[in-house]
C-alpha cells in the first residue's frame, strides 16, 4: 500500500476536507482528490461519503482512519525519540492523572520543573478515565492502582489513605467529633458514591454513610470537597496528601482511615530511552521523597 497515499488519506480523514487537507500538506485540492480516489480503486471500496458540508468516512473508511491513527502515533513517538538528545529535555509530554491528585498535588509543583526545563511542554490531562499508554493517548499516567496494561514501566511512588479532616473553625462551632457515630451530628463532605474513585475511598463513604449521616455534601472529585471543608461547609473525606499544603486542615476521628491505597506512575516500554519522560519521572520522585520526609517531621513535632 502506498505510504503518501495513506498519509493524505489520514489528513484529509482528519481535517474532514479536502481543501483543509490540502493546505496543510501544501496541494492543490485537485491533487488530493486524485490521491484519494486513487487509494480507493486501489482498494477496490470508498472510503468517503461526498457531501456539500465536507466528507464523511465511509465503515470502510473508518476501518483504514483508525490503522493510519495508530501509525501516526507510533511514528510520532519514534520522532520524538529521535528528537531526544543526550543533553537537552525540550518538546512535549502528554500526562495523564486523576483531577485530584492533578490539580491539589501535581499542578502546584510544576514550577520547579519548568525551572529546569524551559522548554519542556506538558499536557496535562486530569480524568479519571485510564487512558490507554501502549496506544499513546498519553506518554506518563500517575495512578491510584497498579496499572493493568501489558508492556508498561511501572513504579510505585507511594501509599495514600482517605482520611477526616475539618478545619478549627468548624469543629469549634459544631460541637464534638468524638467516635465514628457522631458523624451523624455533622455534614459529611465527600466524593459522590457513584462517581469514579478508589475502591478504599468508596468503601470508607460507605461506612460513613452508614451512621444516618443526616446532611451531606457529595462532589464528583476531591478539589471540589476540599474547597467546601476549608469554606467549613463541614467535615470531608480527603487524601491524606492534603495536609502538607493545606495546613488549616486538621484531621477529626484519627483511627478512622481507608486501606492504603497504591500511587503507581507508568510509561510505555518504547519510552524507557526518552529524556522528558525520565526527567519527569526523577522530578515526581524527588517532589514525593520531599514530601514524605516533611510528613515525618509534622508526625514527629506533634507527638514532641
Amino acid at each position: 500500500m502506498d505510504w503518501d497515499k495513506l498519509r493524505i488519506f489520514h489528513a484529509v480523514a482528519d481535517a474532514g476536507s479536502l481543501t483543509h487537507a490540502g493546505d496543510t500538506l501544501h496541494l492543490s485540492q485537485s491533487a488530493v482528490s486524485r490521491q484519494i480516489r486513487a487509494l480507493e480503486e486501489s482498494l477496490n471500496t470508498t472510503l468517503f461519503h461526498r457531501h456539500a458540508r465536507g466528507l464523511i468516512l465511509t465503515e470502510q473508511g473508518e476501518l483504514l482512519f483508525d490503522a493510519t491513527r495508530s501509525m501516526n502515533k507510533r511514528l510520532e513517538a519514534a520522532a520524538a525519540r529521535i528528537r531526544d538528545s543526550e543533553e537537552e529535555v525540550f518538546g512535549e509530554l502528554k500526562v495523564t492523572t486523576t483531577t485530584g491528585f492533578g490539580t491539589l498535588w501535581l499542578a502546584p509543583r510544576l514550577s520547579k520543573l519548568y525551572d529546569r526545563y524551559p522548554d519542556l511542554k506538558i499536557d496535562l490531562m486530569l480524568e479519571e478515565r485510564v487512558l490507554d499508554l501502549p496506544m499513546r493517548e498519553a506518554d506518563v499516567a500517575i495512578r491510584m492502582k497498579e496499572p493493568s496494561q501489558a508492556d508498561l514501566i511501572r513504579k510505585r511512588l507511594m501509599n495514600i489513605r482517605m482520611r477526616l479532616y475539618a478545619t478549627e473553625d468548624y469543629m469549634a462551632s459544631h460541637g464534638p467529633l468524638d467516635v465514628m457515630e457522631d458523624i451523624s451530628n455533622h455534614r459529611l463532605i465527600c466524593q459522590n458514591p457513584n462517581a469514579p474513585q478508589v475502591s478504599a475511598g468508596a468503601v470508607l463513604v460507605h461506612n460513613l454513610l452508614a451512621c444516618e449521616v443526616s446532611s451531606t455534601l457529595t462532589v464528583n472529585n476531591y478539589f471540589g470537597a476540599l474547597q467546601a471543608v476549608i469554606a467549613n461547609v463541614g467535615v470531608g473525606v480527603l487524601p491524606d496528601y492534603l495536609t502538607e499544603d493545606f495546613p488549616q486542615l486538621i484531621r477529626v476521628l484519627p483511627d478512622v482511615e481507608s486501606a492504603e491505597v497504591p500511587v503507581f506512575l507508568a510509561y510505555p516500554e518504547e519510552l524507557r530511552q526518552s529524556k522528558r519522560v525520565a526527567a519527569f519521572r526523577d522530578f515526581v520522585q524527588e517532589e514525593l521523597f520531599a514530601h514524605r520526609k516533611k510528613m515525618r517531621e509534622g508526625t514527629a513535632g506533634a507527638t514532641e
